[in-house]
């Protein structure tokens, strides 16, 4: 059984260090979740948001009984020094919805996980508010789920838009799954050619985000593999 579980929202914000991995489709409660297994890792995708991390994270830890829960992905800056490409080792996580936090490592960085998309105006409020640098949709919710099987929880996130990146309308187009409907929001966005310039630089900045995030865990995990025992002369 792997020793580290991943939890991710999509696909994308870790596909560089997925390729080439075993891919496994399993049920949980009905649902269906595809796997991706290298060794003493495995990483699910489970959608955008709370429920939909919730449920990934209670299948991930149900079917392969993993020692540690990290959820890594895309985060936003609330602060200004915060780059596309940073990444984060989370120190506390913290719940808007309660205040509830948790520790997730030792690292310096603050993470409040939000209800929607946060746009220039709420990043401010949630940065003055809880002293966070980064904001996301699913962190609490890994924490909440490993807390509640006594497993280690950890998060790992890289900024994907900066503080003053105007980001656009993309909760609309997240589903009751938390799959995110691109179909609709290419639809969407190729009707106001005034955004394109927008979702150009937002897919440039995602790619280069899903590439930092997926060397820094890809060093990670090979740290974790145990060095080979040494054969006698």
């Amino acid at each position: 059984m792997p020793e580290l579980a991943m939890v991710a929202a999509l696909e994308r914000e870790i596909r560089p260090l997925v390729r080439g991995w075993r891919v496994e489709e399993r049920q949980h409660f009905g649902r269906r979740f595809r796997f991706f297994e290298s060794g003493i890792c495995v990483v699910v995708c489970g959608g955008i948001g709370f429920e939909a991390a919730r449920r990934a994270t209670e299948a991930v830890i149900a079917l392969y009984r993993p020692a540690r829960v990290e959820s890594v992905g895309f985060a936003g800056a609330l602060e200004s020094g915060l780059k596309v490409g940073q990444v984060l080792e989370i120190g506390r996580v913290i719940d808007a919805r309660d205040n509830s936090r948790t520790v997730a490592g030792p690292g310096d960085a603050v993470l409040v996980s939000f209800s929607s998309t946060a746009g220039g105006e709420q990043k401010a409020k949630l940065a003055s508010a809880y002293g966070a640098q980064v904001v996301d949709m699913e962190a609490a919710a890994v924490a909440r789920g490993a807390e509640a099987h006594g497993i280690d929880f950890g998060a790992i996130k890289v900024v994907s838009d900066e503080l003053s990146f105007p980001m656009l309308p993309m909760d609309r187009f997240v589903d009751a799954a938390g799959a995110f409907r691109t179909g609709g929001f290419v639809m969407y966005a190729g009707a106001r050619p005034w955004l394109w310039g927008r979702v150009l630089r937002l897919a440039c900045n995602s790619a280069w985000a899903a590439q930092r995030l997926s060397e820094h865990l890809a060093g990670r995990i090979q740290a974790l593999v145990p060095p080979k025992a040494k054969v006698a002369p």
